[in-house]
């Protein structure tokens, strides 16, 4: 069986490139269940498995897509049988293995997590790793005894995936949502999705010479990393927590354990890749109760195989508003 797949190759100078081929079965690598793939996710990570930055490819040819929705084709596991729905995020697949941007794949059953019956493929995608990391992200804040009566919730990155979802799900639970972006063409809509006001990105990129700031923060979802980050730690609320899922501002930050250990403030790590399966099943359910995909609607542009070159440039160069989805 021969099908269509955006192939990613390097050449003897380096350079990378990518085109769609047509991809015969006997080339995909191993795995006991095939996915014939409807749709998948523009993540940034995607962005650099098609432009070879990060280094999260290592053998080419290679095809990326780092999560994907699809209908079981085949399968030697009894966890899943022709026909089913599945969704896949995570695990290197799209890094180490072969990923979403073809019509078919091969995976492990252990990475699959079977499809909610109220969603379809599509909704799936829609929502993809970005709203499976803003949901994880919430659910530890949550975890840590956040309530929507503690205050405010800030959430940085906000018009992108990751914060948009985040934004919309916090502002769906009753949670009075700051949102943090550096585009203001974004602010209208975070406000559509039910943030109760809009920040600028540039309020906390300076270093504070201040080791504490005036309490502000009841939880935050941060996808910036960098100085933001070390300014934000400064504003959380007693025993306040944030969850850090990205690092767009910067791997690094200026500041010391005054908020930790005056404040009680928490830091958790947000991983997405290897979450077990019981914890992404749990997520991609409550997913599907509180996700509204007619509000973030105008979040969600589509495209095809041959589009996702030059959409890969535009989501490492922040020009991304929302999820870009790709129609296999």
């Amino acid at each position: 069986m021969k099908f269509s797949a955006l192939v990613i190759r390097k050449n003897e100078a380096g350079e990378i490139s990518s085109t769609v081929e047509s991809v015969d079965e006997n080339q995909l690598p191993d795995g006991n269940v095939m996915v014939e793939i409807e749709w998948a996710g523009l993540n940034y990570k995607d962005g650099l498995c098609l432009t070879g930055g990060g280094g999260l490819v290592r053998n080419y040819p290679h095809v990326a897509g780092i999560d994907f929705a699809g209908i079981v084709h085949s399968s030697s596991d009894e966890r899943y049988k022709k026909g089913d729905k599945v969704i896949l995020t995570g695990w290197r697949v799209g890094e180490m293995q072969w990923g979403g941007y073809a019509q078919f794949a091969k995976v492990n059953a252990d990475w699959l997590v079977p499809l909610p019956k109220s969603m379809t493929t599509r909704d799936a995608m829609v929502i993809g790793t970005a709203g499976l990391t803003a949901q994880l992200a919430i659910s530890r804040l949550e975890k840590n005894h956040l309530k929507p009566k503690n205050g405010e919730i800030l959430v940085t990155g906000a018009g992108g995936g990751v914060g948009s979802i985040a934004v919309m799900l916090l502002a769906n639970s009753g949670y009075d949502v700051v949102a943090l972006s550096g585009r203001e063409e974004t602010a209208e809509f975070l406000k559509k999705l039910g943030a109760s006001s809009v920040m600028a990105r540039a309020e906390l990129s300076e270093p504070s010479k201040r080791v504490l700031e005036r309490e502000r923060w009841a939880g935050v979802i941060d996808s910036a990393g960098g100085q933001a980050l070390g300014n934000i730690l400064k504003a959380v609320k007693y025993g306040g927590g944030v969850a850090a899922i990205g690092l767009a501002g910067g791997a690094s930050w200026e500041a010391s354990v005054i908020p930790f250990i005056i404040r009680g403030v928490n830091l958790y790590g947000i991983d997405s890749v290897m979450q077990p399966f019981k914890a992404r099943k749990k997520a991609w359910k409550k997913l599907a109760k509180n996700f509204n995909q007619k509000t973030y609607a105008p979040m969600v542009s589509e495209i095809e195989l041959e589009q996702l070159p030059d959409a890969a440039k535009k989501i490492l160069a922040g020009q991304v508003m929302g999820r870009v989805i790709v129609k296999l």
